[in-house]
């Protein structure tokens, strides 16, 4: 019963998320943070279930044609890497949690200024010279994704709408994908230099996210706006994230 808690929580938050295209990884790690658990076990537990949110997801656009490999490879190619150097960070607790709290300051101020409608006229993915920042965005945002140790959806997929990168449903496929590679090299640069890895608790979890998951794809949250969600999401995040500053800021 000592965890219960975070069970109801996780089950509530991947719901949440995977309604709205996202696995969750920033919520899950601001929970973690918050039970007092070991910073080398917070990380780990994040991706697990961050894989598994995304991962059918990942697989589902696959199948329905709508991922745009030939502008997401250049991307996700170059985040692997950066994500497992990432992983293999390994910083004191009060600067990590210092350092969650700023980055979840960063994703919420951009999940609200995220835009959904955006036309795909002159889409930053099909100008000249977009295989190169592609490449500079996805080592950027895969490096901040390992230390951090969420999948970096919360980052990519705002940066993607706002700078008109491709529709809608291309970006929402872009992003699952990106997230799930990422949470395989984070855990493989986390394996490699050890973690501190709670095998009850990241399979109960586990359960909480599969479970919250199914329900927010397939049956009521789906009827809610994703945006509407994003907003409430990032209100969330915004909040734990001031939190974490506050109590870990070093004067």
């Amino acid at each position: 019963m000592e965890y219960l808690w975070l069970f109801l929580s996780f089950f509530l938050v991947a719901a949440l998320y995977a309604s709205a295209g996202f696995g969750g990884g920033s919520s899950y790690l601001a929970l973690l943070a918050l039970s007092g658990l070991p910073t080398g076990a917070i990380r780990p537990i994040a991706l697990v279930c961050n894989l598994v949110v995304t991962g059918g997801s990942s697989l589902t656009y696959a199948r329905a044609g709508v991922t745009p490999w030939r502008r997401a490879l250049p991307l996700v190619v170059a985040s692997m890497p950066a994500a497992f150097l990432g992983g293999r960070v390994q910083l004191p607790r009060q600067q990590y949690l210092l350092m969650l709290g700023g980055l979840l300051l960063l994703a919420a101020v951009l999940m609200l200024w995220q835009r959904t409608g955006v036309k795909e006229v002159e889409a930053l993915g099909r100008r000249r010279g977009a295989g190169a920042v592609a490449v500079g965005i996805g080592t950027i945002v895969g490096f901040l994704s390992g230390v951090a140790g969420i999948g970096g959806g919360i980052f990519l997929s705002p940066i993607l709408f706002l700078s008109r990168w491709d529709g809608a449903r291309a970006i929402a496929a872009t992003t699952s994908l990106f997230i799930v590679l990422n949470s395989v090299a984070g855990l493989a640069g986390q394996f490699s230099v050890g973690v501190d890895l709670d095998i009850s608790l990241t399979l109960l979890l586990t359960v909480a996210v599969a479970g919250g998951g199914y329900l927010g794809t397939h049956l009521t949250l789906h009827r809610f706006p994703p945006a509407v969600i994003r907003k409430v999401a990032a209100l969330l995040i915004l909040l734990v994230g001031l939190r974490l500053v506050w109590s870990n800021w070093v004067f």
